[in-house]
């Protein structure tokens, strides 16, 4: 499968759990062609430990072989995509912690995460946030109506129960699909990640 597009998409992986979902939005990017930058926190390869077998610089090395990716360290500032004048298609923060959905929101941008989804909200290009936390307090909804009404996609990674989902692969592939048509890379969602229910 071929990108049309060749700008790049941003892919930044803060500190909340969800890890698997990261993954797996970097390999269907990967696996359309998509070119595809990622920015990761600390407190987000800390969660990755936490939650995945393989550790995270394996699977860096692993995406680092594809011609399409590229990373840059969370305190690389000088990063083109830290420039409103580096082209990209849009980023997802995937997941999302309430601690960068608040400095996102209030315009804080002291690391290249922030800056980067800063820099797509300036320049009206799309974001995508999945936001990870349960239950919300009215601090953590405000901050996730202001990302809203400023043009992002607030995107809670809730699973379809009307697809019966099969195992928690399964709800990953949804929420996942659902991102690549918030990011305008799907059109519509790709056969297994379609979210129509079955037909009784």
């Amino acid at each position: 499968m071929t990108s049309s597009d060749s700008k790049p998409v941003i892919v930044g992986m803060s500190g909340a759990s969800g890890s698997l979902m990261a993954k797996a939005t970097v390999d269907e990017l990967l696996l359309r062609n998509v070119p595809t930058i990622l920015v990761c926190s600390n407190d987000a390869r800390l969660v990755w430990h936490e939650e995945m077998d393989q550790p995270f610089n394996e699977e860096l090395a692993r995406w680092r072989e594809h011609p399409h990716f590229r990373h840059y360290a969370i305190s690389d500032m000088r990063a083109p995509i830290a420039s409103g004048t580096f082209p990209t298609r849009g980023m997802v923060v995937v997941p999302c912690s309430m601690n960068s959905v608040a400095s996102i929101a209030h315009g804080l941008a002291s690391n290249l995460l922030l800056r980067s989804a800063d820099v797509c909200l300036k320049e009206r290009r799309q974001l995508v946030v999945v936001p990870r936390e349960t239950p919300l307090h009215s601090t953590h909804l405000e901050n996730l109506l202001t990302l809203s009404r400023m043009g992002a996609v607030v995107l809670p990674p809730d699973p379809a129960f009307y697809l019966r989902p099969q195992g928690i692969g399964d709800i990953v592939q949804f929420v996942v699909g659902r991102i690549l048509v918030a990011l305008g890379v799907d059109e519509a969602l790709e056969q297994g990640l379609q979210y129509r229910p079955d037909e009784a």
